[in-house]
């Protein structure tokens, strides 16, 4: 391909993903490059890293290779791939060894995946490497698996992406083989990598991740492929079971049993779709759709709400958009005079499923359905009570008025009127009612204006009709209007309900409520006595929260009482509640158990946090006791047997002694600052604080030092501080000591500032300094920050800072006017 070809396109980008490290994916690159340019391509090298392995070294005679480019980094020189000269260059095809590599700093780019992006902007062609621990979606299982954290990671969005994904893998054995065989690693690394990262368990728990990810990258291409080309009809690539939750008693059991047809089948996806019927009308079990949610998660699937008018054309269009293999629905719970009429739910989908395969699966809600009781009224009791009233006085009052019109031929206007008198009463007292005065205005027309009159029978089969239609309309008017009331009532609990459970949700979400909030609101909301939230412990329940003015009651003597999970309930002493109430009461146990599990993560984090602080601290310690503490050891161990051989003159003998003397005073010193640290990390530190003078405390921090390596400077008419005189004393001389080894021969100035409030004392040298964002690191145990002196545990700054903070001060670093660093002790002023 010419360059002008290559103008307006975008590279092409090919990636050899490897299972493991050793399984030859870069040989499979140079392999294919060697291919190409066999077949005429203008292909070239741009980074290839062999590792110094023959066979790979091998493959690179023939192909062009751009040079590297140098870059220099704190002293040291680095090659990187040179993408200009690349660029420059315009080959068809370009190798770019290693995907996930962090260029050297002071480069055009932070991440070669960059250099490679641009390369295909400018229509070059590329094929890359990379491993599948440096993904960075695995980059948490490959360290669970290996142990080792892979420090340079590429996002997975660039490998997914890219046009052609082709897997290099290896049998462990075989791989194993390999290394054995010295044809990955050098020799004397073989022996400790095949009993670290190489072993079959760790290669065989990699090569799974690589084959699981690249099929759901093939998945992904299948799914791009149907929607290109506008497939409907599911292809069976992989099993996918949909189970269909309607929120009944019976979602668990259907959950439970697709997840065992899931599990028959490796790589099986579990996918729960719940419909929600868009007229607004259905008014499904929340608790349960969110019990089906937890347990679709813990049995490793995922959950979906979809809309939709039909329950059954859903299901099937949600099926078929996530090519699914089966759907699983459960027998339908209805009568059978229902189902014979209007069929089930199963039938229909089986009948629009096609090529989807439907599991009938049976339960024991099946014929369960509780009896319509269609005479419970939603509106009160005193509104029925008038309704019942009306539904007898208007009929016989509008009889009364008609009788005294007296004119026979008004049976259709009667009939109107007796109908809004029907109404009138559905409107006020609901269905109950209505039908007493449709039943009673039958009566009373059929009595009083249908000839023969003052009888039941009726002469003319038309006004029987008439009184017949009137019957059937008050019916149809006074169902439809109770129908309303009832839907008008479940908006309004529905409203208030979603207002309550979001403005409870929005709190705990964002970490604004706590236990005693939520028991405090549930007790306004549902306007009781007294609410709690009792834990069972081996004693018995016990308040975690309460609110109320009369005492926490027990589970058994509350009125009300709902669980949260097996150990907490939630207790409410008051008037006991409706049983529309129920919901709400489930959202508040519901957020309630939220607010406990974000506490006891909390408590773990907490715990987690302190034991990884211990770890890193006995880790270090553990380093420098092998190290730092061996080193005085050595040397005193050395003197000794060279005083005990007798050989030596008077003047090595002093020497000898001098060494064992000087190793000992460094021993003591960083055997005192581990017991320091031990004594400030478990708060077995206790300072006495007293009214001392600087005076008497800083001519003694300095004692210590070489003649001329510091400047006192003290002001005779400086403040008494709040102190313990011995603790200061040694923050002092050791902030002197760091600062007298790092000056240079400069002296080291030490000067008292007065403040309203404090007095800082000031530790100023003319040394390197510190970097500003290094200084929060600083004074952290065991950084000794390029400190190369021996000696050193990098233990000085964190306990000078620890023994400040435990007197009541602190201590901070800041720049010294003309280069160095300024250590600022703040001590407290006596309150005197």
């Amino acid at each position: 391909m010419d360059a002008d070809a290559q103008v307006g396109r975008r590279g092409r980008l090919t990636v050899y993903l490897g299972a493991a490290p050793g399984v030859g994916k870069t040989y499979a690159m140079l392999s294919e490059a060697r291919r190409r340019c066999e077949r005429g391509t203008d292909v070239v090298v741009g980074y290839v890293e062999t590792h110094g392995r023959e066979h790979t070294t091998d493959m690179l005679d023939g192909l062009e290779v751009v040079p590297r480019r140098e870059v220099s980094y704190r002293g040291t020189t680095f090659t990187e791939m040179d993408t200009d000269a690349v660029l420059a260059r315009r080959p068809a095809v370009v190798c770019v060894d290693e995907l996930a590599h962090t260029n050297v700093p002071g480069s055009t780019t932070e991440k070669r995946a960059e250099d490679v992006e641009r390369l295909r902007v400018a229509g070059i062609d590329v094929i890359t490497t990379v491993n599948i621990q440096h993904l960075e979606s695995l980059n948490d299982e490959v360290e669970r698996i290996t142990g080792v954290r892979q420090r340079e990671t590429v996002p997975d969005e660039v490998v997914r992406t890219a046009d052609q994904i082709q897997l290099v893998d290896m049998s462990p054995d075989a791989l194993r083989r390999r290394m054995a065989h010295g044809n990955i690693y050098r020799p004397e690394q073989v022996d400790a990598s095949l009993t670290s990262y190489f072993r079959v368990g760790n290669l065989t728990a990699l090569r799974e991740l690589a084959l699981l990810w690249l099929a759901d990258r093939v998945d992904d291409a299948l799914g791009d492929y149907r929607r290109a080309h506008r497939i409907e009809a599911p292809w069976p690539a992989k099993e996918r079971i949909v189970v269909a939750v309607t929120g009944g008693p019976e979602s668990e059991t259907l959950l439970r049993r697709g997840a065992r047809l899931a599990q028959r089948a490796a790589g099986s996806e579990l996918l729960a779709v719940h419909v929600i019927a868009n007229d607004g009308l259905a008014n499904p079990d929340e608790t349960r759709i969110a019990r089906a949610q937890q347990l679709v998660a813990s049995l490793g699937g995922t959950f979906h709400s979809v809309v939709g008018e039909d329950v059954s054309a859903a299901v099937v269009d949600f099926a078929t958009g996530a090519n699914a293999t089966m759907v699983v629905v459960g027998v339908s719970r209805h009568g059978r005079v229902r189902r014979l009429f209007t069929g089930t739910t199963g039938d229909r989908i089986a009948s629009l499923a096609g090529s989807i395969d439907v599991h009938l699966v049976t339960h024991g809600e099946v014929a369960r359905t509780a009896r319509s009781r269609w005479y419970l009224s939603p509106l009160s009791r005193r509104r029925q009570v008038v309704g019942l009233g009306l539904s007898v006085v208007l009929p016989l009052l509008l009889t009364l008025v008609l009788r005294l019109t007296d004119n026979p031929d008004q049976l259709p206007l009667d009939v109107l009127l007796f109908l809004a008198v029907t109404v009138l009463v559905a409107l006020v007292g609901g269905l109950v009612p209505a039908l007493v005065a449709a039943l009673g205005g039958f009566l009373l027309m059929n009595w009083f204006f249908t000839p023969p009159v003052r009888d039941l029978t009726i002469s003319d089969p038309a006004n029987l009709v008439a009184l017949l239609v009137f019957v059937a309309v008050a019916v149809g008017v006074a169902t439809v209007v109770d129908r309303a009331s009832r839907r008008a009532t479940d908006a309004v609990r529905a409203r208030t309900e979603a207002a309550t459970l979001g403005a409870l949700s929005r709190s705990v979400l964002t970490g604004q409520d706590t236990a005693e909030a939520i028991v405090e609101r549930l007790r306004e909301v549902f306007g009781q006595e007294s609410v709690a939230l009792l834990a069972r412990g081996p004693a018995g329940w016990t308040v975690v929260a309460d609110s109320g003015t009369s005492p926490a009651c027990e589970p058994d003597a509350g009125d009300t009482r709902v669980q949260v999970d097996d150990d907490h309930v939630l207790v409410l002493c008051g008037s006991p509640l409706r049983a529309t109430d129920q919901r709400v009461l489930e959202g508040f146990a519901v957020q309630t158990g939220l607010v406990l599990e974000y506490r006891r993560l909390r408590e773990r984090e907490e715990r987690a946090a302190a034991l990884e602080r211990a770890e890193a601290t006995s880790t270090s310690v553990l380093r420098a006791v092998s190290h730092d503490l061996r080193t005085p050891l050595a040397t005193m161990r050395a003197s000794v047997d060279g005083l005990v051989s007798g050989s030596l003159d008077e003047a090595d003998r002093a020497e000898l002694v001098a060494a064992v003397d000087s190793s000992t005073e460094q021993l003591e010193r960083l055997i005192d600052n581990l017991l320091d640290l031990s004594r400030l990390e478990s708060g077995l530190l206790h300072p006495v604080l007293r009214d001392r003078s600087l005076e008497e405390i800083l001519p003694l921090a300095v004692a210590g030092q070489p003649e001329g390596s510091v400047v006192l400077e003290l002001d005779e008419s400086a403040p008494l501080v709040r102190t313990d005189a011995g603790l200061i004393e040694r923050v002092v001389a050791n902030l002197v000591a760091n600062a007298v080894r790092v000056s240079g021969g400069t002296p080291v100035r030490v000067l008292a500032h007065v403040l309203p409030d404090t007095v800082d004392v000031l530790v100023v040298d003319r040394g390197p300094g510190v970097p500003e964002d290094r200084r929060s690191r600083m004074f952290e145990p065991f950084q000794r920050l390029g400190d190369t002196s021996a000696g050193g545990l990098g233990l000085g700054l964190a306990v000078a800072r620890g023994l400040a903070e435990a007197v009541g001060g602190t201590l901070s670093a800041e720049d010294t006017p003309g280069g160095g660093l300024t250590m600022v002790l703040s001590i407290p002023r006596t309150s005197a």
